[in-house]
């Protein structure tokens, strides 16, 4: 099978409604804490990509019963006691940074020999970030360099930990959290803001003591460990990062109009939304409602043509990390010069996504200038391709082939995009909502 497509023209107007997959951030959360929990948890509408299911395969692996029932998934957790495998293994963690970093946090009380590896890409991302916490609690863990493979063998003698983390990475803060749950004491972490999906579940899911503490540039969280958490159920609410490329599409579209249905708006994750109306873009979210601690919505949103540039508050940063990429793309027709800087963890994702950017949006014509941790992208409101396009080498990153894949259907061109694969990770029907649309795809 081609692991490539062709796309020839542009998507005609559209007028319609979608829904997008279940959260990737919340369903491997899931998965990780329904396994520590004591009896039988389900989730439906867990979304089925790679990175999940590298996640049920690693509960498995530990000895963790999953099932899936026709629309639903079941997990039966054994609270917070060690796994029932009883020996050593390797875990598979692919593509998904997420399932790394934080099981580290999860097996911080796990009596035997963990080694933890990933793909090609995954084995080049820093883990020093979350060896240098654990080691504090008393966790046994060494890698290659601060990279992939981690061996890691708990401690059920476990220590609290003060711990400050500069980088605003949640899922640096989340392996912490999680290896609190194994640590008797109150451990503590001051950060900046970033996503907050792991203490929503602990607070309105789990009920675990946890008190957060809002602060202007950053936040205390403590959190006391050894407390049981019984099943939890969870209807998972579509993400809003998979939503971003179709909100971007409809932007960009000329006579268009979508509303994606039932998207999770969790205020520390749409920095996109308020910063594409930032540029005048037509978005508006109805029927909001809160379900578990997180915050939901459907999102209505309507072509627009005078976009204009924009001068990013460095406060967005943390809220539009992984949808950056399809922001850019935005860039490129919107009028002026646009301005994002302190974004240098784009270096440190799936690929250096600062890198791949600037070659993208050059290849296709843009000015762009790009430093270690900032890119200005000098917009052209009347862009429109027409040559032959070629995008392939970008280590396999989702959502640059996504990035590509929108801009074929609005710019024109004619465009092969390879890596068709990558979208497994995240979003599996990409294409075939896609298609659904009108975009013509080969």
């Amino acid at each position: 099978m081609k692991n490539f497509v062709k796309i020839n023209s542009k998507i005609p107007s559209f007028k319609k409604e979608i829904n997008v997959p279940g959260d990737k951030s919340i369903s491997i959360r899931w998965v990780l804490l329904a396994s520590k929990a004591f009896g039988k948890s389900k989730a439906y509408n867990l979304l089925e990509s790679d990175d999940v299911k590298s996640t049920i395969k690693a509960m498995q692996n530990l000895g963790v019963k999953i099932k899936k029932k026709n629309n639903f998934y079941e997990i039966y957790g054994c609270g917070l006691k060690n796994y029932r495998n009883k020996k050593n293994i390797t875990i598979d963690a692919g593509n998904s940074g997420t399932l790394a970093r934080l099981i580290c946090g999860l097996l911080s009380n796990y009596n035997h020999k963990v080694k933890i590896i990933g793909d090609e890409s995954l084995s080049k991302r820093d883990f020093y970030r979350v060896i240098e916490p654990l080691k504090q609690f008393g966790v046994n863990i060494s890698s290659r360099s601060g990279k992939l493979p981690v061996n890691i063998s708990g401690n059920s003698d476990l220590r609290p930990i003060d711990f400050e983390e500069h980088k605003g990475s949640a899922q640096v803060k989340s392996s912490i959290l999680l290896a609190a749950l194994n640590t008797p004491g109150i451990t503590t972490i001051k950060c900046p803001p970033s996503r907050n999906h792991t203490e929503i579940m602990f607070k309105n899911c789990l009920k675990i003591p946890i008190k957060i503490v809002k602060k202007k540039k950053y936040e205390i969280i403590q959190v006391e460990g050894l407390k049981n958490f019984r099943k939890f159920d969870y209807k998972i609410p579509g993400d809003i990062s998979s939503a971003s490329f179709f909100i971007v599409l409809t932007l960009l579209s000329k006579g268009s109009r979508l509303k994606i249905r039932n998207v999770n708006i969790n205020p520390s994750r749409i920095g996109i939304i308020e910063i594409l109306r930032k540029m005048n873009g037509k978005i508006n979210l109805s029927n909001k409602r809160i379900y578990k601690g997180e915050q939901i919505s459907d999102i209505i949103i309507e072509s627009t043509k005078n976009l204009k540039s924009i001068n990013c508050p460095k406060n967005l940063n943390t809220k539009s990390i992984d949808e950056f990429l399809i922001i850019f793309l935005l860039c490129a027709r919107a009028k002026g010069i646009s301005r994002f800087k302190g974004i240098q963890e784009l270096r440190h994702k799936e690929s250096d996504r600062l890198k791949m950017a600037s070659k993208f949006l050059r290849m296709l014509g843009i000015k762009v200038k790009v430093s270690f941790d900032s890119i200005s992208i000098y917009g052209k409101p009347d862009l429109i391709l027409k040559k032959k396009y070629v995008v392939k080498n970008f280590m396999k990153d989702h959502r640059v082939f996504m990035m590509a894949t929108i801009a074929a259907n609005v710019f024109g061109g004619n465009f092969k995009i390879y890596d068709k694969s990558s979208i497994k990770s995240s979003f599996p029907n990409f294409l075939q909502i896609l298609k659904g649309l009108g975009s013509k795809i080969n």
